[in-house]
């Protein structure tokens, strides 16, 4: 108790409970006595047989229960809290939500830093065979260790995950049955992807380099969980998984494949048109997430709206795309050209994109095809793809770089008093940030309350595929109870989705805000610099859909149609009730967990991508009023960190190009 006396005396606590009265002579023979008395106490015990006992508490355990303490006391900050004060005004709501949100954000840092124990010394060895950029990585977190600038370290930690995931995600789209099991299998040298003539694939799989065979699997509300590769069947096909009924939302295959040493990564999409809905819709749903697009049409069909359909939808999403002809052995030669040219001449007449087409086959010698299409186009693309990121990642360490050097600088000059103007302007920058990171509390109750909201829509939905159905009847003559099972499923979807975007546009007008936020205080802070070149709404993304499961539905209209369409819409919804009531509630409850889950993850992310931005700027801002100094006998430390830094500069980057479509 007494050396943490001694401890606060010296702290540089805001909050100082004791007065420093003590030389530093006096402090030493206090320091000097404490051990006297331990060491004699412990040889008294010794004499009499007793061993000290083994320390019962984890530090690191005491100090995150005295960070959720602290977490709590600011809760009890926000404004719904104060109330008790007086009401707090309308137009301070976001400041003070963002002062709390600032306050807890650096808590939940430090706690989160404690939980995972990430190694970053160990990081940087692993990376130093495989990034020439490591030793300036590592010069820079020793001083960002040394000097404490641990705004920082959520910037250094992402260029960390930047280097060690360097994936290039290639996604194959087609039809159901145009083969993209059957080519991902023999470009991959494996068999271990399923290939049959039903709808196969209930969800996105994504294949990877590992050193053995391994699946990895996630379903909705539980942690990924490893199971045998020859399982993967039982999770990918609509015979073993209908609907996707396993609820399935995320299937890792890891292969010992040399194409994927690379860091390249190929996605097998559900097929569209299939019978399994759901299947397309997450299809759809990733189809934004990848880095280049296949698209593969059978050789023996032609091109339909789906086709043309992902093609305009990768191109609007500015995704280059090819396109093969899948199973080209089953055309004779002279057919096999004229095939080609018609298909690149009614994708330009329809889409007005002049998009390579390449026949490919697994057949036997008719696999050349494919062989020669991989190394021509694809091998290039991902040579091309690894020095783009490595561009990238040297941008984003030469700009935390300057920032570093910035603060050290901002260090050792004196705090002078400033002109008001200056002031005035160092004060507006600090509440626009302090206002955007409210948007977080703003964005989580909104996006919460419309998650609760989707729970209940199972009857909604129903009921808007009743009034449509029972339209149906009255607008023909003639049973159009075929066309029921297709109606309720797209109201299902159409009401799910409907209230999902609400949350989407949300998050994606937060994170705009947050953008614009901390461009605003990079540019009226003089020398800052804009650290990434990535907008954080390229973080909102891979949305869920919703999954009904299979459903079962027998409509067909009856003399009750003679009573009106009222009372038939009431019949009939009544109908769907029934048969498929309690498999809607279900589906929509599942997928409100879903939405929940995705939700809190993609927050979280957004709330580490806009502190890693916005943290060096709050931090300049203390250090430009004068709240973070140094000692005088730090200066000379912080000098020579200079210096290092100023030899380890990263070598300029080419001038990267951007993706672009492939053309012809």
């Amino acid at each position: 108790e007494i050396e943490s006396i001694l401890s606060a005396a010296a702290s540089k606590s805001p909050f100082p409970k004791y007065r420093s009265d003590l030389s530093p002579v006096q402090i030493k023979v206090v320091q000097d006595y404490i051990a006297r008395i331990r060491a004699q106490m412990v040889q008294v015990l010794r004499s009499q047989g007793i061993n000290p006992p083994e320390p019962q508490f984890e530090a690191r355990h005491a100090i995150r229960v005295s960070l959720e303490f602290a977490d709590i006391a600011f809760d009890e900050c926000r404004p719904k809290a104060m109330r008790g004060y007086g009401e707090v005004p309308i137009a301070l709501v976001p400041e003070l939500n963002g002062l709390v949100e600032e306050m807890k954000g650096v808590l939940r840092r430090l706690n989160t830093y404690l939980a995972q124990d990430r190694d970053l010394e160990g990081r940087l060895r692993r990376l130093e065979h495989t990034s020439n950029e490591t030793q300036v990585l590592k010069t820079l977190e020793r001083t960002i260790s040394e000097h404490g600038l641990v705004e920082f370290r959520p910037t250094l930690d992402i260029i960390l995950d930047r280097l060690e995931s360097n994936a290039f995600q290639i996604a194959l789209f087609g039809r159901v049955s145009s083969g993209k099991s059957s080519l991902l299998n023999h470009i991959l040298g494996t068999t271990v992807l399923p290939v049959g003539v039903t709808p196969i694939t209930a969800v996105p799989t994504r294949i990877m380099h590992g050193p053995e065979p391994r699946l990895t699997v996630t379903c909705a509300g539980r942690r990924p969980e490893s199971a045998e590769i020859e399982k993967l069947p039982d999770f990918v096909s609509e015979r073993f998984n209908p609907g996707n009924a396993k609820h399935v939302t995320r299937i890792v295959v890891e292969l010992p494949s040399c194409r994927l040493r690379d860091g390249v990564t190929f996605v097998d999409t559900p097929g569209l048109g299939s019978l399994a809905t759901a299947g397309a819709a997450e299809t759809l749903a990733y189809l934004p997430s990848c880095d280049l697009g296949v698209v593969l049409i059978d050789a023996g069909s032609t091109l339909n709206q789906e086709d043309l359909a992902t093609l305009q939808d990768l191109y609007e999403a500015a995704i280059p795309a090819f396109v093969l002809l899948s199973k080209a052995d089953l055309l004779r030669e002279e057919d096999r050209q004229r095939v080609v040219d018609y298909t690149y001449a009614h994708i330009a007449s329809q889409l007005g994109l002049k998009l390579a087409v390449y026949p490919v086959s697994v057949d036997g010698e008719h696999a050349r095809l494919l062989d020669a299409w991989f190394e021509r186009e694809i091998q290039p693309l991902c040579e091309r793809h690894q020095e783009l990121a490595r561009q990238s990642v040297r941008r984003k360490i030469g700009a935390l770089q300057e920032s570093v050097e910035a603060a050290l600088k901002l260090r050792l000059e004196a705090a002078a008093t400033r002109p008001k103007e200056e002031e005035k302007k160092l004060r507006s920058v600090e509440a626009e940030l302090r206002r955007a990171t409210g948007r977080f509390e703003e964005a989580n109750n909104f996006c919460l309350k419309s998650v609760d909201e989707i729970r209940e829509l199972g009857a909604v939905a129903l009921g808007r595929a009743a009034s449509e159905v029972v339209e149906g009847w009255f607008r023909k003559d003639g049973d159009a109870g075929a066309d029921a099972k297709d109606i309720v499923l797209r109201n299902l979807a159409a009401t799910a989705a409907e209230a999902a975007n609400q949350i989407f546009d949300r998050l994606r007008d937060v994170a705009r805000e947050l953008s614009q936020a901390v461009a605003c205080a990079a540019a009226a802070l003089e020398g800052a610099s804009i650290p990434g070149e990535e907008t954080l709404d390229s973080v909102v993304q891979e949305m869920p859909r919703l999954d009904p499961g299979p459903l079962e539905i027998v409509l067909e209209p009856d003399i009750f149609k003679l009573l009106g369409r009222g009372f038939t819409r009431r019949r009939v919804e009544g109908r769907l009730s029934e048969q498929v009531g309690h498999a809607v509630d279900n589906a929509f409850q599942r997928y409100a967990r879903l939405l929940e889950s995705w939700l809190r993850r993609t927050l979280a992310e957004l709330r580490r991508q806009f502190d890693a931005r916005a943290d060096g700027y709050r931090a300049r801002l203390e250090r430009l009023s004068g709240a973070i100094g140094v000692e005088p006998q730090e200066s000379e430390a912080v000098r020579r960190s200079l210096d290092i830094l100023s030899q380890l500069r990263v070598a300029e980057p080419t001038a990267a190009v951007p993706g672009s479509r492939q053309r012809t």
